[in-house]
């Protein structure tokens, strides 16, 4: 029975073991951390899992099927590449935060710290989420075009495992020097508009690049998709913003552009790169859409 996104299911019996399929990413920032006090942890919760290694979908797919529920040991890297495998096999999923920025983590309210993530998981209370979509590539977070692009390719492992989430300040500074606007079409609602931008983001989850809000009003399980467009002349404004960002307030700024919907599309002079969720996976056109209450989370009531 799929649930509206606010209401939650209570923990099962507890006399009643439930198998889990641990993926787990040993090349995420913390993902070579011993894992034996949270297995213990979920094991006295009455959860037993059983590891395999998120770069194996075959095996994965075969597991997971026999498995009562998934947990997902990473970062947002990771969600990203198990979400085929979550949404092919229907099993509700827990979070083991241990990437660099652990953003769906933060839109879900689920802790950081490992040990209090598997009590969660342990406490066995689940919402259902959306997905955002685009070009066919599901994603948790947000997916854009331009800016956040060269980002990607300068938060390279070796950043992340050296500066932890400072990384994103790092990679930032970076991109930043070799921006350039770029000129888009955005349809929404049956309007196009064009528009000489720096970036154009579409979020679903609240939370991307380390903490920043894509809009106050965002929740992953609401419906939608929220999306902006920096159209200011030049980046130094985004210096001003920083603290916008942060609450998810930016779209107020007059240069830039905001809106809210469950589809757009955008097109460029020339194919362009999409990062969905920290990862190239596709190229303008873009087509965006919302797959409602896709997934079912182990995370506290909204």
């Amino acid at each position: 029975m799929n649930l509206p996104a606010d209401d939650a299911r209570t923990a099962p019996p507890a006399h009643r073991a439930r198998r889990a399929l641990l993926l787990r990413n040993p090349a995420s920032r913390r993902g070579e951390e011993n894992f034996a006090p949270i297995l213990d942890r979920l094991e006295a919760g009455g959860v037993i899992a059983g590891e395999c290694d998120v770069g194996d979908p075959a095996r994965i797919a075969a597991a997971a099927r026999a498995a009562d529920l998934i947990i997902v040991a990473g970062g947002d890297g990771t969600l990203h590449h198990a979400a085929p495998v979550l949404l092919e096999v229907g099993k509700p999923f827990g979070l083991l935060p241990m990437g660099t920025a652990n953003d769906l983590a933060r839109s879900l309210g689920v802790p950081e710290d490992p040990l209090a993530a598997a009590d969660v998981i342990v406490a066995g209370a689940t919402r259902r989420i959306d997905l955002g979509d685009v070009n066919g590539t599901p994603y948790f977070n947000v997916a854009s075009i331009g800016l956040s692009v060269q980002l990607a390719r300068e938060l390279t492992q070796e950043t992340k495992r050296r500066f932890g989430t400072l990384g994103y300040a790092v990679a930032g500074l970076r991109a930043l020097s070799k921006a350039r606007r770029f000129t888009a079409w955005i349809e929404a609602g049956g309007r196009t508009r064009r528009a000489r931008t720096f970036q154009i983001a579409v979020g679903n989850g609240r939370y991307y690049g380390g903490g920043m809000s894509v809009n106050q009003r965002c929740e992953i399980g609401d419906g939608q998709l929220y999306l902006y467009s920096l159209e200011m002349r030049s980046l130094w404004r985004l210096a001003l913003m920083a603290f916008d960002f942060r609450a998810g307030v930016h779209g107020e700024w007059e240069d830039v552009q905001s809106e809210t919907g469950e589809r757009f599309v955008v097109r460029t002079r020339r194919p362009k790169a999409i990062n969905a969720d920290g990862e190239i996976v596709s190229q303008t056109p873009a087509v965006f859409t919302i797959r409602r209450q896709a997934l079912e989370v182990f995370a506290p009531p909204p």
